[in-house]
């Protein structure tokens, strides 16, 4: 299953807070190369500055997560890697360990804008037919995640990134703690 998961072009993360009236989240996330199996019951994957922070409050509120990846080319697949998520925030002392055990392919060098690093204890996969999934096929990558940060660096520097997390990640739009 590691090399079909390293084939697939994107994956979807999965959360939702504890109270019933709170918002469940689905966040498309890619490229591929910051997605990690890092054993057997273990995959990570490198968390970049976004527009919002549901994922990380959720994990912080409950732990529970769920990644999807589907075949878009190929035979039909979904898999989804249920399990207890972790948030490793950039500013953790493990967070360097860890990226370089990954050894993530990161969308782009600007390092100010890895927020953190989720890692997920996977408690159960499952493996189903995708036949409703349709065949797409691959033209490449966005260039608008990378030029979007060094944006912020010519403008501000790493402190406009930084105002940018203040600004944006603080908390869910349920109102849960997200990033300090």
């Amino acid at each position: 299953m590691r090399e079909w998961i390293a084939k697939q072009r994107l994956y979807f993360v999965g959360t939702a807070p504890l109270d019933g009236d709170g918002h469940v989240n689905v966040s498309p996330k890619g490229p591929i190369g910051t997605l990690r199996v890092l054993d057997d019951h273990t995959v990570a994957y490198l968390d970049m500055v976004g527009s919002g922070a549901e994922t990380v409050a959720h994990l912080k509120e409950n732990g529970r997560i769920v990644v999807m990846l589907c075949a878009f080319e190929g035979p039909p697949r979904i898999v989804r890697l249920h399990g207890r998520g972790e948030v490793v925030a950039a500013s953790d002392p493990r967070f360097e360990e860890l990226f370089e055990r990954a050894a993530f392919e990161a969308p782009h060098d600007v390092e100010a804008a890895r927020r953190a690093i989720v890692t997920v204890d996977v408690n159960r996969i499952a493996d189903s037919c995708g036949y409703g999934v349709p065949l797409m096929s691959y033209e490449g990558e966005r260039p608008h995640m990378e030029a979007w940060a060094e944006k912020k660096l010519r403008v501000g520097g790493e402190a406009e990134i930084e105002a940018y997390v203040a600004k944006k990640n603080v908390e869910s739009i349920d109102g849960l703690p997200a990033f300090d």
